[in-house]
């Protein structure tokens, strides 16, 4: 027996490495496979989805597959793939020397078990995925062909629906499978108040975090607000170093008006980043905002322009120089603009407001001492949060400042 032996004081178990294939290929299933690897191996083993989901464990005792499953002292990680797909991961702890070939040749087996049992529902998603796309691009025309798009996933629209948009932004480095972590929980959490719920993910965004959709079959107000809060407790919990914020449309009778809905998903959630102390936002708690609605679905591109003309040149100020005039503005208008209103809720002096102020007028042409200069930057910040943008900056760094202070005049 040479050195590369599955251990070197034992021969290598041919009739367990049967069991493994005899166990594929009568579709015992994926436990039984991870139990019959286990043995051939002499490890324990433990098997997941990429998004990180258990799906199969084989451990000597409760201890070992807790130790197993928090990464422990001995415990390895294999990648699982099919034709350069992952698919999900393989965490074991050998009890001898591994004979890698060995260990290589049951990580195929495995990922070809774990590919087989989750391709039914991965097409289910990729339908969901395809059908709540199109609907909120409007591309399914009449409520007759949205309600049986629904229906041929097993969600009834009978009695209504209504559309809750999540966004996740990633503070931690995080894997390739993050995303579909991100929508597995929420299509979990979702499902756990309205069965037929339907998740999916919407493509990579441009600006930071990552969208879920969900479509909640439930003409009632109170089990959408209900799907709403499980999601974020879902994913406070299961998610770690995210926020997390939640945007719900009014409920929606008509089908053919679900793209609507979308849209004031869309906006709730927009707004709600902005707002730390509403996480979760109905669109009927965006006040104003609402206004901004036929703007944000049917001119984007106004509103861009609204919002270039007035408060973008003070966002690319503060992500240059780490400023806070976006901070600034929106303090000063919330305190009906009063300089030491606004220096009290900043924690700052008074003249360093009057410098930011300055520098806002300096920046973008609108003077905050004018109504109508308040009145521009107002609604180009509300142009802002509808359209998505989040606020940008840090600590207060403007040329001429020092301690908080507006340096003397030489």
């Amino acid at each position: 027996m040479s050195t590369s032996a599955h251990r070197t004081s034992a021969p290598l178990d041919l009739e367990a490495l049967d069991a493994i294939t005899d166990a594929v290929e009568s579709g015992a299933g994926l436990p039984e496979v991870v139990r019959a690897a286990a043995r051939t191996l002499e490890a324990s083993l433990a098997v997941s989805d990429r998004a990180g989901h258990v799906l199969a464990v084989a451990a000597r005792s409760s201890s070992d597959e807790a130790s197993l499953l928090a990464d422990g002292s001995g415990v390895e990680v294999v990648e699982l793939r099919v034709s350069d797909a992952p698919v999900g991961m393989l965490r074991l702890r050998a009890r001898g020397e591994l004979d890698r070939p060995l260990l290589r040749l049951v990580a195929t087996l495995i990922s070809s078990e774990v590919e087989r049992v989750r391709a039914p529902s991965r097409a289910s998603a990729e339908a969901a995925e395809i059908f709540l796309r199109a609907l909120i691009a409007r591309e399914i025309e009449g409520g007759a062909a949205v309600a049986e798009g629904a229906a041929e996933l097993g969600a009834s629209l009978d009695d209504g629906a209504s559309v809750i948009v999540v966004r996740a932004h990633a503070h931690v480095a995080a894997g390739e499978g993050r995303r579909a972590r991100l929508l597995s929980l929420v299509d979990r959490a979702a499902c756990g108040v309205v069965a037929d719920s339907l998740s999916a993910l919407t493509p990579p965004r441009e600006l930071p975090g990552d969208d879920v959709v969900v479509l909640a079959p439930s003409g009632d107000d109170a089990a959408a607000a209900r799907v709403a809060e499980a999601i974020r407790g879902e994913l406070l919990s299961g998610l770690t170093g995210h926020t997390v914020t939640i945007g719900r449309s009014r409920p929606c009778g008509d089908p053919a008006e679900l793209h609507r809905a979308a849209a004031e998903a869309l906006l709730a959630v927009n707004v709600a980043e902005g707002d730390d102390e509403h996480p979760v936002l109905a669109f009927e708690q965006t006040g104003a905002y609402r206004l901004l609605l036929s703007a944000m679905a049917d001119n984007p591109d106004e509103l861009q322009r609204f919002y270039a003309e007035t408060v973008e040149p003070l966002v690319a100020y503060d992500e240059q120089y780490e400023t806070d005039l976006v901070l600034t503005v929106e303090t000063f208008l919330e305190a009906d603009g009063n300089v030491a209103g606004t220096a009290q809720r900043l924690f700052t002096h008074r003249h360093t407001v009057r410098y930011r102020l300055e520098r806002v007028r300096d920046l973008c042409g609108h003077d905050v001492g004018s109504s109508d200069g308040r009145e521009k930057l107002s609604l180009g910040l509300k142009a802002m949060r509808v359209l998505g943008i989040p606020r940008r900056g840090g600590p207060a760094a403007e040329p001429g400042l020092s301690a908080g202070r507006v340096s003397k005049p030489r």
